[in-house]
Protein backbone atom coordinates (compact mmCIF):
# COMPACT_ATOMS: atom_id res chain seq x y z
CA UNK A 1 0.00 0.00 0.00
CA UNK A 2 1.19 3.21 -1.15
CA UNK A 3 2.08 6.12 1.71
CA UNK A 4 -0.88 8.58 2.21
CA UNK A 5 -0.35 11.29 -0.17
CA UNK A 6 -1.88 15.49 0.40
CA UNK A 7 -2.57 17.72 -2.55
CA UNK A 8 -4.04 20.58 -3.66
CA UNK A 9 -6.38 18.92 -6.37
CA UNK A 10 -7.09 15.32 -7.30
CA UNK A 11 -8.26 14.69 -10.62
CA UNK A 12 -10.15 11.21 -10.62
CA UNK A 13 -9.69 9.54 -14.32
CA UNK A 14 -7.29 10.14 -17.33
CA UNK A 15 -9.40 10.59 -20.23
CA UNK A 16 -9.83 13.87 -22.19
CA UNK A 17 -11.48 15.44 -19.29
CA UNK A 18 -8.84 14.25 -16.60
CA UNK A 19 -5.90 15.05 -18.65
CA UNK A 20 -7.45 18.17 -19.97
CA UNK A 21 -7.70 19.33 -16.47
CA UNK A 22 -4.08 18.66 -15.85
CA UNK A 23 -3.29 20.71 -18.69
CA UNK A 24 -4.84 23.48 -17.36
CA UNK A 25 -3.74 22.94 -13.56
CA UNK A 26 -0.14 23.20 -15.16
CA UNK A 27 -1.22 26.41 -16.93
CA UNK A 28 -2.59 28.16 -14.05
CA UNK A 29 0.60 27.45 -12.22
CA UNK A 30 -0.58 24.83 -9.84
CA UNK A 31 1.43 21.66 -9.91
CA UNK A 32 0.66 20.35 -6.65
CA UNK A 33 -2.22 17.64 -8.25
CA UNK A 34 -2.61 14.03 -8.94
CA UNK A 35 -4.29 12.62 -11.69
CA UNK A 36 -6.02 9.11 -10.10
CA UNK A 37 -6.35 6.26 -12.98
CA UNK A 38 -7.96 3.22 -12.00
CA UNK A 39 -6.39 1.36 -15.28
CA UNK A 40 -2.73 1.10 -16.04
CA UNK A 41 -3.00 3.95 -19.02
CA UNK A 42 -4.50 7.06 -19.87
CA UNK A 43 -7.42 7.33 -22.36
CA UNK A 44 -10.93 6.70 -20.81
CA UNK A 45 -13.12 5.78 -22.89
CA UNK A 46 -10.87 5.57 -25.69
CA UNK A 47 -8.58 3.00 -24.42
CA UNK A 48 -11.36 1.05 -23.22
CA UNK A 49 -13.28 0.75 -26.13
CA UNK A 50 -10.85 -1.15 -28.15
CA UNK A 51 -13.83 -3.44 -30.17
CA UNK A 52 -13.14 -3.72 -34.38
CA UNK A 53 -14.19 -0.76 -36.21
CA UNK A 54 -14.14 1.69 -32.98
CA UNK A 55 -13.99 5.21 -34.70
CA UNK A 56 -15.29 8.57 -33.54
CA UNK A 57 -18.15 10.31 -35.06
CA UNK A 58 -16.97 13.77 -34.65
CA UNK A 59 -14.39 14.94 -37.11
CA UNK A 60 -10.82 15.07 -36.01
CA UNK A 61 -10.02 18.29 -36.34
CA UNK A 62 -12.94 19.02 -33.70
CA UNK A 63 -12.51 16.27 -31.49
CA UNK A 64 -8.99 17.42 -29.59
CA UNK A 65 -8.30 20.16 -27.60
CA UNK A 66 -7.42 23.78 -28.73
CA UNK A 67 -4.66 24.22 -27.18
CA UNK A 68 -3.19 21.08 -28.44
CA UNK A 69 -4.22 21.23 -32.43
CA UNK A 70 -2.97 17.58 -34.60
CA UNK A 71 -2.13 18.70 -37.81
CA UNK A 72 -1.77 15.25 -38.64
CA UNK A 73 -4.85 13.07 -38.19
CA UNK A 74 -4.67 10.49 -40.68
CA UNK A 75 -8.53 10.33 -41.21
CA UNK A 76 -11.46 13.06 -41.38
CA UNK A 77 -13.21 10.51 -38.88
CA UNK A 78 -10.68 9.15 -36.51
CA UNK A 79 -9.84 5.25 -35.79
CA UNK A 80 -9.74 4.71 -31.64
CA UNK A 81 -6.35 3.86 -32.28
CA UNK A 82 -5.36 7.37 -33.55
CA UNK A 83 -7.12 9.17 -30.70
CA UNK A 84 -5.57 7.06 -28.18
CA UNK A 85 -1.93 8.22 -29.34
CA UNK A 86 -3.46 11.09 -29.15
CA UNK A 87 -4.30 11.37 -25.76
CA UNK A 88 -0.96 9.95 -25.23
CA UNK A 89 1.00 12.81 -26.72
CA UNK A 90 -0.69 15.56 -25.32
CA UNK A 91 0.48 13.61 -21.70
CA UNK A 92 4.45 13.57 -22.87
CA UNK A 93 3.98 17.13 -24.51
CA UNK A 94 2.45 18.65 -21.43
CA UNK A 95 4.62 16.81 -18.43
CA UNK A 96 1.72 15.33 -17.09
CA UNK A 97 3.01 11.46 -16.01
CA UNK A 98 4.81 12.85 -12.68
CA UNK A 99 1.22 13.83 -11.68
CA UNK A 100 -0.27 10.39 -12.75
CA UNK A 101 -1.12 7.67 -9.93
CA UNK A 102 -2.53 4.48 -12.38
CA UNK A 103 -4.40 1.39 -11.44
CA UNK A 104 -5.53 3.83 -8.41
CA UNK A 105 -8.92 3.26 -8.53
CA UNK A 106 -11.27 5.56 -6.53
CA UNK A 107 -12.85 3.20 -3.69
CA UNK A 108 -14.62 6.25 -1.56
CA UNK A 109 -13.95 9.78 -1.18
CA UNK A 110 -15.68 11.89 2.23
CA UNK A 111 -15.35 15.33 2.79
CA UNK A 112 -13.77 16.31 6.07
CA UNK A 113 -15.60 19.23 7.19
CA UNK A 114 -13.06 19.66 10.17
CA UNK A 115 -9.99 19.76 7.87
CA UNK A 116 -12.04 20.87 4.80
CA UNK A 117 -10.53 18.23 2.11
CA UNK A 118 -11.39 15.08 0.66
CA UNK A 119 -10.07 12.22 2.55
CA UNK A 120 -9.51 9.40 -0.60
CA UNK A 121 -9.26 6.06 -0.49
CA UNK A 122 -7.76 4.37 -3.68
CA UNK A 123 -6.56 0.64 -4.80
CA UNK A 124 -2.95 2.10 -4.69
CA UNK A 125 -3.22 4.11 -1.22
CA UNK A 126 -4.90 6.51 0.66
CA UNK A 127 -4.37 10.89 -0.55
CA UNK A 128 -6.69 13.99 0.90
CA UNK A 129 -6.94 17.12 -1.24
CA UNK A 130 -8.36 19.87 -0.91
CA UNK A 131 -9.98 20.01 -3.91
CA UNK A 132 -11.69 17.03 -6.18
CA UNK A 133 -11.94 17.23 -9.93
CA UNK A 134 -13.99 14.41 -11.23
CA UNK A 135 -13.37 13.49 -14.89
CA UNK A 136 -14.79 9.54 -14.74
CA UNK A 137 -16.76 10.66 -17.67
CA UNK A 138 -20.83 9.52 -18.22
CA UNK A 139 -19.49 6.67 -20.58
CA UNK A 140 -17.35 4.46 -18.54
CA UNK A 141 -19.11 2.08 -16.62
CA UNK A 142 -20.73 -0.67 -19.17
CA UNK A 143 -24.30 -2.04 -18.45
CA UNK A 144 -25.28 -5.43 -19.21
CA UNK A 145 -28.70 -5.95 -18.56
CA UNK A 146 -30.17 -8.57 -16.67
CA UNK A 147 -31.26 -10.93 -18.54
CA UNK A 148 -32.70 -14.40 -17.65
CA UNK A 149 -30.40 -17.67 -18.51
CA UNK A 150 -27.37 -15.31 -18.89
CA UNK A 151 -25.32 -16.75 -16.17
CA UNK A 152 -25.89 -20.36 -17.53
CA UNK A 153 -24.75 -19.55 -21.04
CA UNK A 154 -22.03 -21.78 -22.33
CA UNK A 155 -20.47 -19.83 -24.86
CA UNK A 156 -18.51 -16.43 -24.63
CA UNK A 157 -19.87 -13.35 -23.09
CA UNK A 158 -18.84 -10.20 -23.26
CA UNK A 159 -19.57 -5.91 -23.44
CA UNK A 160 -18.76 -3.94 -26.55
CA UNK A 161 -15.91 -1.36 -23.80
CA UNK A 162 -15.01 -4.82 -22.96
CA UNK A 163 -14.04 -6.64 -26.14
CA UNK A 164 -12.20 -9.94 -25.40
CA UNK A 165 -9.31 -9.73 -28.04
CA UNK A 166 -8.21 -13.69 -27.17
CA UNK A 167 -11.77 -14.75 -28.52
CA UNK A 168 -11.87 -15.23 -32.16
CA UNK A 169 -14.87 -14.49 -33.62
CA UNK A 170 -13.85 -16.24 -36.95
CA UNK A 171 -16.70 -19.29 -37.78
CA UNK A 172 -18.62 -18.35 -34.91
CA UNK A 173 -22.24 -17.80 -34.76
CA UNK A 174 -22.99 -14.39 -32.76
CA UNK A 175 -25.62 -12.32 -30.94
CA UNK A 176 -24.89 -8.50 -31.22
CA UNK A 177 -27.09 -6.87 -28.50
CA UNK A 178 -28.13 -3.51 -28.87
CA UNK A 179 -28.23 -0.82 -32.27
CA UNK A 180 -26.12 2.35 -30.55
CA UNK A 181 -23.20 3.79 -32.00
CA UNK A 182 -20.59 0.75 -31.20
CA UNK A 183 -22.68 -2.03 -32.59
CA UNK A 184 -23.28 -0.30 -35.59
CA UNK A 185 -19.22 -0.07 -36.10
CA UNK A 186 -18.90 -3.60 -34.36
CA UNK A 187 -21.57 -5.28 -37.56
CA UNK A 188 -19.92 -4.19 -40.17
CA UNK A 189 -16.40 -5.22 -38.77
CA UNK A 190 -17.27 -8.70 -37.87
CA UNK A 191 -19.73 -9.61 -40.55
CA UNK A 192 -17.51 -10.85 -43.14
CA UNK A 193 -15.75 -13.50 -40.38
CA UNK A 194 -18.16 -14.76 -38.18
CA UNK A 195 -20.59 -17.47 -39.46
CA UNK A 196 -23.77 -16.34 -38.55
CA UNK A 197 -24.71 -12.79 -36.80
CA UNK A 198 -28.27 -12.25 -35.18
CA UNK A 199 -28.65 -8.70 -34.22
CA UNK A 200 -31.18 -8.24 -31.74
CA UNK A 201 -32.61 -4.22 -32.03
CA UNK A 202 -35.06 -2.73 -29.40
CA UNK A 203 -35.64 0.23 -31.73
CA UNK A 204 -34.22 1.24 -34.38
CA UNK A 205 -31.35 4.32 -34.90
CA UNK A 206 -31.52 6.86 -37.53
CA UNK A 207 -28.58 6.25 -39.66
CA UNK A 208 -26.60 8.96 -41.53
CA UNK A 209 -23.68 8.18 -44.10
CA UNK A 210 -20.30 8.57 -42.82
CA UNK A 211 -18.55 10.96 -45.23
CA UNK A 212 -15.12 9.17 -43.68
CA UNK A 213 -11.53 9.93 -46.20
CA UNK A 214 -7.93 9.57 -45.26
CA UNK A 215 -6.39 13.27 -44.96
CA UNK A 216 -4.01 13.82 -47.75
CA UNK A 217 -0.35 14.24 -46.94
CA UNK A 218 -0.49 17.88 -48.74
CA UNK A 219 -3.41 18.59 -46.39
CA UNK A 220 -1.11 17.70 -43.36
CA UNK A 221 2.13 19.15 -44.45
CA UNK A 222 -0.10 22.50 -45.09
CA UNK A 223 -1.06 22.23 -41.76
CA UNK A 224 2.24 21.47 -40.07
CA UNK A 225 3.71 24.32 -41.79
CA UNK A 226 0.79 26.61 -41.40
CA UNK A 227 -0.98 26.09 -38.04
CA UNK A 228 -3.55 28.89 -38.49
CA UNK A 229 -4.70 26.43 -41.18
CA UNK A 230 -5.83 23.54 -38.76
CA UNK A 231 -7.63 25.99 -36.21
CA UNK A 232 -9.41 27.45 -39.27
CA UNK A 233 -10.92 23.81 -40.39
CA UNK A 234 -12.05 23.74 -36.61
CA UNK A 235 -13.42 26.22 -37.03
CA UNK A 236 -15.57 25.54 -39.62
CA UNK A 237 -16.49 22.79 -38.39
CA UNK A 238 -17.40 24.25 -34.95
CA UNK A 239 -19.76 26.54 -37.04
CA UNK A 240 -21.73 24.08 -38.97
CA UNK A 241 -22.86 22.56 -36.20
CA UNK A 242 -23.36 25.38 -33.98
CA UNK A 243 -25.72 26.40 -36.89
CA UNK A 244 -27.39 23.08 -36.60
CA UNK A 245 -28.68 23.56 -32.88
CA UNK A 246 -32.14 25.63 -33.63
CA UNK A 247 -32.90 22.56 -34.67
CA UNK A 248 -32.57 20.60 -31.97
CA UNK A 249 -33.75 22.56 -29.57
CA UNK A 250 -36.22 24.93 -30.75
CA UNK A 251 -37.88 23.55 -34.00
CA UNK A 252 -37.75 19.94 -34.15
CA UNK A 253 -39.81 19.80 -37.06
CA UNK A 254 -37.15 21.32 -39.27
CA UNK A 255 -35.61 17.81 -39.36
CA UNK A 256 -37.88 15.83 -41.44
CA UNK A 257 -35.79 16.98 -44.43
CA UNK A 258 -32.88 14.75 -42.44
CA UNK A 259 -35.14 12.19 -42.00
CA UNK A 260 -35.69 11.93 -46.01
CA UNK A 261 -31.82 11.33 -46.43
CA UNK A 262 -31.52 9.09 -43.37
CA UNK A 263 -33.95 6.88 -45.49
CA UNK A 264 -32.38 7.46 -48.52
CA UNK A 265 -29.29 5.86 -47.24
CA UNK A 266 -31.04 3.30 -45.51
CA UNK A 267 -33.06 2.44 -49.19
CA UNK A 268 -29.48 2.07 -51.16
CA UNK A 269 -28.64 -0.63 -49.20
CA UNK A 270 -31.52 -2.58 -47.83
CA UNK A 271 -34.10 -3.74 -51.11
CA UNK A 272 -35.67 -6.21 -48.66
CA UNK A 273 -39.55 -4.20 -48.33
CA UNK A 274 -39.81 -5.84 -44.76
CA UNK A 275 -36.10 -5.69 -43.71
CA UNK A 276 -36.45 -2.09 -44.78
CA UNK A 277 -39.66 -1.74 -41.92
CA UNK A 278 -37.72 -3.38 -39.13
CA UNK A 279 -35.15 -0.83 -39.88
CA UNK A 280 -37.05 2.20 -39.97
CA UNK A 281 -37.53 4.10 -36.53
CA UNK A 282 -40.77 5.26 -35.62
CA UNK A 283 -39.38 8.66 -33.83
CA UNK A 284 -38.61 12.15 -35.03
CA UNK A 285 -34.66 11.95 -35.93
CA UNK A 286 -32.37 13.44 -33.58
CA UNK A 287 -34.73 12.27 -30.44
CA UNK A 288 -31.58 9.66 -29.81
CA UNK A 289 -27.91 9.73 -30.97
CA UNK A 290 -28.10 9.77 -34.81
CA UNK A 291 -25.49 7.26 -35.90
CA UNK A 292 -23.18 7.81 -38.71
CA UNK A 293 -22.45 4.98 -41.10
CA UNK A 294 -22.05 4.19 -44.42
CA UNK A 295 -21.15 0.22 -43.71
CA UNK A 296 -23.92 -0.79 -41.05
CA UNK A 297 -26.96 -0.99 -43.90
CA UNK A 298 -24.87 -3.24 -46.43
CA UNK A 299 -23.31 -5.91 -43.45
CA UNK A 300 -27.32 -6.54 -43.05
CA UNK A 301 -28.41 -7.08 -46.15
CA UNK A 302 -25.88 -9.57 -46.22
CA UNK A 303 -27.03 -13.73 -46.16
CA UNK A 304 -25.33 -14.19 -42.76
CA UNK A 305 -26.94 -12.10 -40.74
CA UNK A 306 -30.05 -12.00 -39.07
CA UNK A 307 -32.44 -8.89 -37.94
CA UNK A 308 -34.55 -9.50 -34.58
CA UNK A 309 -36.39 -7.08 -33.95
CA UNK A 310 -37.34 -6.99 -30.49
CA UNK A 311 -35.02 -7.39 -27.52
CA UNK A 312 -33.79 -10.26 -26.30
CA UNK A 313 -35.74 -12.10 -23.51
CA UNK A 314 -34.11 -14.54 -21.92
CA UNK A 315 -31.29 -17.58 -22.70
CA UNK A 316 -31.90 -21.20 -22.61
CA UNK A 317 -28.54 -22.99 -22.81
CA UNK A 318 -26.62 -21.88 -25.59
CA UNK A 319 -30.34 -20.33 -27.36
CA UNK A 320 -30.85 -16.78 -27.28
CA UNK A 321 -34.69 -16.12 -27.61
CA UNK A 322 -36.03 -12.77 -28.34
CA UNK A 323 -38.83 -11.31 -26.67
CA UNK A 324 -40.92 -11.82 -29.28
CA UNK A 325 -40.38 -15.77 -29.34
CA UNK A 326 -37.80 -15.72 -32.14
CA UNK A 327 -34.81 -17.73 -31.22
CA UNK A 328 -31.33 -19.13 -32.71
CA UNK A 329 -28.34 -20.85 -31.42
CA UNK A 330 -25.15 -18.99 -30.64
CA UNK A 331 -21.60 -19.67 -29.67
CA UNK A 332 -20.99 -15.83 -28.40
CA UNK A 333 -23.03 -13.02 -26.82
CA UNK A 334 -21.87 -9.53 -27.37
CA UNK A 335 -23.73 -6.49 -25.52
CA UNK A 336 -23.60 -2.80 -27.20
CA UNK A 337 -25.81 -1.67 -24.31
CA UNK A 338 -24.30 1.47 -23.58
CA UNK A 339 -23.44 3.13 -19.68
CA UNK A 340 -24.17 3.90 -16.71
CA UNK A 341 -24.75 7.50 -17.85
CA UNK A 342 -28.07 8.51 -15.04
CA UNK A 343 -26.69 6.47 -12.28
CA UNK A 344 -22.45 6.72 -12.43
CA UNK A 345 -21.22 4.44 -9.99
CA UNK A 346 -18.40 6.91 -8.38
CA UNK A 347 -21.42 8.56 -6.99
CA UNK A 348 -21.86 6.08 -4.69
CA UNK A 349 -18.56 6.39 -3.82
CA UNK A 350 -18.73 10.10 -3.04
CA UNK A 351 -19.66 11.03 0.13
CA UNK A 352 -20.64 14.62 1.05
CA UNK A 353 -20.80 16.76 4.43
CA UNK A 354 -24.12 15.86 5.54
CA UNK A 355 -23.00 11.79 5.28
CA UNK A 356 -24.98 10.82 2.05
CA UNK A 357 -22.85 10.17 -1.44
CA UNK A 358 -24.08 11.56 -4.23
CA UNK A 359 -26.04 8.79 -5.72
CA UNK A 360 -28.49 8.94 -2.51
CA UNK A 361 -28.35 13.15 -3.10
CA UNK A 362 -29.10 12.65 -6.98
CA UNK A 363 -31.74 9.97 -5.96
CA UNK A 364 -34.49 12.30 -7.98
CA UNK A 365 -32.18 12.87 -10.91
CA UNK A 366 -28.80 14.29 -10.70
CA UNK A 367 -28.29 17.91 -10.86
CA UNK A 368 -25.48 20.00 -10.63
CA UNK A 369 -24.91 24.08 -10.74
CA UNK A 370 -23.76 24.89 -14.59
CA UNK A 371 -22.91 21.37 -15.04
CA UNK A 372 -20.20 21.07 -12.33
CA UNK A 373 -21.01 21.52 -8.18
CA UNK A 374 -23.68 19.33 -6.49
CA UNK A 375 -24.69 21.20 -3.27
CA UNK A 376 -23.46 19.73 -0.43
CA UNK A 377 -20.26 18.45 -1.91
CA UNK A 378 -17.68 21.64 -0.96
CA UNK A 379 -14.58 21.83 -3.20
CA UNK A 380 -15.82 18.90 -5.22
CA UNK A 381 -16.15 19.57 -9.14
CA UNK A 382 -17.33 17.39 -11.80
CA UNK A 383 -16.03 17.39 -15.70
CA UNK A 384 -19.16 16.27 -18.08
CA UNK A 385 -21.58 16.62 -15.30
CA UNK A 386 -25.25 16.57 -15.62
CA UNK A 387 -26.49 18.34 -18.32
CA UNK A 388 -23.32 19.25 -20.69
CA UNK A 389 -23.87 16.35 -23.03
CA UNK A 390 -24.36 17.03 -26.69
CA UNK A 391 -26.48 15.96 -29.32
CA UNK A 392 -24.50 17.47 -32.63
CA UNK A 393 -21.29 18.22 -31.89
CA UNK A 394 -17.53 17.73 -29.77
CA UNK A 395 -17.91 17.30 -26.13
CA UNK A 396 -14.33 18.71 -26.13
CA UNK A 397 -15.44 22.03 -26.63
CA UNK A 398 -17.88 21.52 -23.46
CA UNK A 399 -14.71 19.96 -21.05
CA UNK A 400 -12.59 22.87 -22.56
CA UNK A 401 -15.75 25.26 -21.06
CA UNK A 402 -15.79 23.44 -17.56
CA UNK A 403 -11.98 23.64 -17.21
CA UNK A 404 -12.70 27.57 -18.02
CA UNK A 405 -15.05 27.15 -14.92
CA UNK A 406 -12.80 25.07 -12.76
CA UNK A 407 -9.66 27.22 -13.15
CA UNK A 408 -11.82 30.26 -11.98
CA UNK A 409 -13.12 28.42 -9.26
CA UNK A 410 -9.25 27.97 -7.97
CA UNK A 411 -8.70 31.14 -8.83
CA UNK A 412 -11.69 32.33 -5.80
CA UNK A 413 -10.74 29.87 -3.35
CA UNK A 414 -7.22 31.24 -3.72
CA UNK A 415 -8.81 35.42 -3.59
CA UNK A 416 -10.64 34.25 -0.06
CA UNK A 417 -7.35 33.08 1.31
CA UNK A 418 -6.60 30.90 4.15
CA UNK A 419 -8.76 27.19 4.51
CA UNK A 420 -12.02 27.99 2.47
CA UNK A 421 -14.18 25.85 0.37
CA UNK A 422 -17.00 27.00 -1.76
CA UNK A 423 -20.30 24.65 -1.58
CA UNK A 424 -23.13 25.21 -4.63
CA UNK A 425 -25.84 26.73 -2.77
CA UNK A 426 -29.42 24.30 -2.89
CA UNK A 427 -31.20 27.05 -4.58
CA UNK A 428 -28.47 28.24 -7.19
CA UNK A 429 -28.47 24.34 -7.57
CA UNK A 430 -32.38 24.02 -8.19
CA UNK A 431 -32.44 27.52 -10.77
CA UNK A 432 -30.24 26.95 -12.46
CA UNK A 433 -31.89 22.98 -13.04
CA UNK A 434 -34.87 25.13 -13.31
CA UNK A 435 -33.88 26.95 -16.04
CA UNK A 436 -32.16 23.85 -17.74
CA UNK A 437 -35.19 21.80 -17.64
CA UNK A 438 -36.96 24.34 -19.34
CA UNK A 439 -35.47 24.86 -21.71
CA UNK A 440 -35.02 21.30 -22.42
CA UNK A 441 -39.09 21.12 -22.67
CA UNK A 442 -39.60 21.95 -26.24
CA UNK A 443 -36.13 19.98 -27.98
CA UNK A 444 -36.16 17.14 -29.89
CA UNK A 445 -34.74 14.99 -26.88
CA UNK A 446 -38.24 15.04 -24.99
CA UNK A 447 -40.99 15.98 -28.02
CA UNK A 448 -39.03 12.94 -30.17
CA UNK A 449 -41.29 10.20 -29.25
CA UNK A 450 -38.20 8.25 -28.63
CA UNK A 451 -36.89 6.62 -24.83
CA UNK A 452 -33.36 6.62 -25.53
CA UNK A 453 -30.21 6.97 -22.35
CA UNK A 454 -30.03 10.54 -22.46
CA UNK A 455 -33.15 10.41 -19.76
CA UNK A 456 -33.23 9.29 -16.43
CA UNK A 457 -35.39 6.27 -14.80
CA UNK A 458 -38.09 9.28 -14.64
CA UNK A 459 -37.94 10.39 -17.53
CA UNK A 460 -35.93 13.81 -16.88
CA UNK A 461 -33.25 14.16 -19.62
CA UNK A 462 -30.13 15.11 -17.28
CA UNK A 463 -27.74 14.45 -19.29
CA UNK A 464 -28.18 16.86 -22.27
CA UNK A 465 -26.97 20.70 -22.90
CA UNK A 466 -30.15 22.30 -24.37
CA UNK A 467 -28.30 24.95 -26.34
CA UNK A 468 -24.93 25.72 -28.21
CA UNK A 469 -21.68 25.33 -27.09
CA UNK A 470 -21.14 29.18 -26.77
CA UNK A 471 -23.83 29.88 -24.98
CA UNK A 472 -22.65 27.19 -22.52
CA UNK A 473 -19.45 28.72 -22.44
CA UNK A 474 -20.56 31.82 -21.29
CA UNK A 475 -22.29 30.48 -18.48
CA UNK A 476 -18.93 29.17 -17.20
CA UNK A 477 -16.43 31.83 -17.93
CA UNK A 478 -16.67 32.36 -14.19
CA UNK A 479 -17.82 31.08 -10.83
CA UNK A 480 -20.22 33.05 -9.16
CA UNK A 481 -19.84 33.36 -5.46
CA UNK A 482 -23.22 34.64 -4.99
CA UNK A 483 -24.21 30.91 -6.23
CA UNK A 484 -22.15 29.52 -3.34
CA UNK A 485 -21.56 29.55 0.34
CA UNK A 486 -18.11 29.74 1.90
CA UNK A 487 -17.04 27.63 4.01
CA UNK A 488 -13.68 28.64 6.69
CA UNK A 489 -11.93 26.13 8.97
CA UNK A 490 -12.11 26.16 12.12
CA UNK A 491 -10.16 28.97 13.74
CA UNK A 492 -8.38 29.52 17.01
CA UNK A 493 -9.36 32.27 19.24
CA UNK A 494 -7.05 35.55 18.80
CA UNK A 495 -5.93 37.10 15.44
CA UNK A 496 -4.18 34.34 12.52
CA UNK A 497 -2.53 34.46 9.65
CA UNK A 498 -5.11 35.27 7.43
CA UNK A 499 -6.21 38.35 9.95
CA UNK A 500 -9.24 37.27 10.61
CA UNK A 501 -10.27 37.69 14.23
CA UNK A 502 -11.67 35.54 16.91
CA UNK A 503 -15.36 35.90 15.39
CA UNK A 504 -13.56 35.03 11.65
CA UNK A 505 -14.44 38.36 10.13
CA UNK A 506 -11.39 38.72 7.35
CA UNK A 507 -10.30 40.51 4.42
CA UNK A 508 -12.76 39.20 2.16
CA UNK A 509 -15.06 40.73 4.01
CA UNK A 510 -16.93 37.39 4.76
CA UNK A 511 -17.96 36.38 8.19
CA UNK A 512 -18.88 33.07 9.64
CA UNK A 513 -17.69 31.23 12.92
CA UNK A 514 -15.82 28.07 12.93
CA UNK A 515 -16.37 26.04 10.41
CA UNK A 516 -19.88 27.78 9.34
CA UNK A 517 -21.01 28.96 6.36
CA UNK A 518 -20.46 32.47 5.33
CA UNK A 519 -23.55 34.77 4.30
CA UNK A 520 -23.29 35.16 0.23
CA UNK A 521 -24.04 38.96 0.81
CA UNK A 522 -21.24 39.20 2.40
CA UNK A 523 -18.95 37.78 -0.08
CA UNK A 524 -20.23 39.65 -2.79
CA UNK A 525 -21.22 38.32 -6.43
Amino acid sequence: MAQHEHVRVAVIGSGFGGLGAAVRLRREGITDFVVLERAGSVGGTWRDNSYPGCACDVPSHLYSFSFAPNPDWPRTFSGQEHIRAYLEHVTDVFGLRPHLRFDAEVKRMAWDAEALRWEIETAAGTFSADVVVSATGPLSDPKIPEIPGLDSFPGKVFHSARWDHDYDLRGKRVAMVGTGASAIQIVPAVQPEVAHLTLFQRTPPWVMPRVDRAISAAERRLHRALPFTTQARRGLLWGIRELQVQAFTKRPDELGLVESLAKRNMARAIKDPALRAKLTPDYRIGCKRILLSSTYYPALARPNVDVVASGLGEIRGSTVVAADGTSAEVDAIVFGTGFHVTDMPIAERVVGADGRTLAETWKGGMEALRGASAAGFPNWMTIIGPNTGLGNSSMILMIESQLNYMADYLRQLRVLGGRAALDARPGAVAAWNHKVQERMKRTVWNTGGCTSWYLDPSGRNTTIWPGTTTEFRRATQRVDLAEYDVIRAPQPTGADSTGADSTGADSTGAVSTGGERAADAEVGA
